[in-house]
Order: C-alpha cells, then structure tokens, then sequence
C-alpha cells in the first residue's frame, strides 16, 4: 500500500510511536556507540601521545614539502606545526570527516534499506504505528552515536592533552564538536534518504560510503582549480577541524546549510516513504 496508516492515530499516540521506535534503534545503537567510542578515545590518545615528538622533531616538514597541495589538504599534513593540527590533520580528517559521516550514512542506508529488503519493515509497520514514525524514529536514532561521541571523545581528548602539558583550548575543542553535530547530522540524513530510494539492503549502505568518500575526494581535489566550484555540493567544504581547532574560525552559516540539507533530505526521505508500495 502507499498510504501511511489506514486509520490516523491521535497526536498522542503518534507521538508515542515516534519515541517507542527512537529508544527501540536507538538502544540497538548502544553497544556500536560505545565500541566506536573506545576505539575513538584510544586512536585519538595515540596521536595526542605522539604529538610532542612529532611537533618537536618536525617529522613531517619533508613530506609536506614533496606533496602536491591537493593531496596535502586531503590528508591534513598542512597544519603538523602544532598538537591542534596534528588532532585536526590526523585524527579529525579520517575519523570524523571521513569515518563517522560515513558510518552514519551507511547505518542509516542499511536501517530502512535492510529491513525493506529483509521483510522486517512489514513487522514493524503492522503495530500501530505511522511510516512516518517508524523513519523518523530510525533518523532520531543516530543522536545516540551523535551526542555520545561528542560528548565522551573530546572530553578524553582534551584530558590527553593536559597530561603532556599542551592542552588544547577547551572553546575551540567545544565549538569543533557542536559544529560536527549538524555535519553528521546531513550525512545521516542522505544516507536515510538513500535507504529509501535505493532498498537494496548493503547495497544501500555500499551507496551512501561511496557518496561520502567521493564528497571527500572532490572537496580535496578541486582546492585552487578552476573547478572549484564543485567543492561546494561537498559536505566537507562546511565542516572543517583545523580551521577550527587551529584558527579558531567558527563557520556557523555552514552548520546552519548542514541543517537545512538534513531536514530536505529527511522530508524527501518521508515523502518517498509515505508513498511507496513496500
């Protein structure tokens, strides 16, 4: 059928759905979020451990100056002057720009793509319950890895560097994770949408890894070209660690067009939804 519900609940009971199946994904959620907070905490500790030999030595002065600045700016090599850049360039760039994005899109993908395929999104829909509720509930869902590692990696991060007497600035730390929330938040939602419009189960989530890895690939590869243009359909080109972390810039209309996508994408993902024959 292409229709929501047959008969609409009351905005009590609709509410109530919404949040029975938020804390039923989301506490699915839990124990990833707490595996991929101690692997956070421990590669992030790894680098904030090397930074003072790796500062002090200039370990990667040569290898910057080898590499064209496209692939510096993709790797973050260009900020390794200082325990900021090296958190933003080695640690932030691949776990955060690249690795939680892309996690999150390919979660997403795989939560309404998976169960679509696997008959599971039958079960669910036969409780009274909305589509709506059911996909918006997924989307809500991801507020758990969301807030989590927001909260729990800097707080390591910022403990790390004070135990080698380099601490970073708490602000800056702050400002860098509240503006990731609306990042993650649009790479969840185009993953959510993808889910949607693909079903194909991993084929989905396949998807939505791959929209994330060429966003990054493009952002990084068309700085200083006259295809620059292209960088800005790039999520990445709005979330930025070592402009934060080391200018201490704050691109707050960035997080804001974040947010704007997001909820495009969640709409779009709602409307495909809503209508479709499952």
């Amino acid at each position: 059928m292409g229709t929501e519900t047959g008969t609409r609940p009351a905005v009590g009971r609709r509410t109530g759905g919404l949040l029975d199946v938020a804390r039923f994904e989301g506490e699915r959620r839990l124990w990833t979020t707490a595996v991929l907070a101690a692997v956070f905490v421990l590669f992030g500790g790894m680098f904030v451990a090397l930074a003072p030999t790796l500062v002090s030595t200039n370990a990667y002065d040569d290898i910057i100056a080898s590499m064209p600045p496209a692939l510096n700016a993709l790797l973050g090599f260009e900020n390794f002057s200082s325990v900021e850049g090296i958190l933003s360039g080695e640690f932030y760039t691949f776990t955060w720009v690249v690795g939680l994005g892309a996690y999150l899109a390919y979660s997403a993908a795989g939560s309404v793509a998976g169960d679509l395929k696997h008959d599971r999104m039958d079960t669910l829909l036969a409780a009274p319950v909305s589509r709506t509720d059911v996909l918006l509930g997924k989307y809500l869902a991801l507020f758990v890895p969301v807030l989590a590692l927001n909260v729990l990696v800097p707080l390591a991060l910022y403990a790390g560097t004070v135990l080698i007497d380099d601490p970073v600035s708490p602000t800056a730390l702050a400002a860098l994770h509240a503006l990731s929330v609306p990042y993650l938040l649009c790479w969840g939602a185009v993953g959510l949408l993808l889910g949607v419009v693909v079903r194909g189960g991993r084929t989905a989530g396949r998807v939505a890894l791959g929209v994330v890895l060429a966003a990054w690939l493009v952002e990084a590869f068309v700085v200083g070209t006259d295809a620059e243009w292209l960088g800005a359909l790039s999520p990445m080109r709005y979330f930025e660690p070592s402009a934060v972390l080391v200018d201490g810039t704050y691109d707050a209309a960035g997080a804001a067009l974040l947010l704007a996508v997001a909820i495009v994408c969640v709409a779009l993902a709602r409307a495909r939804f809503v209508g479709a024959d499952l």
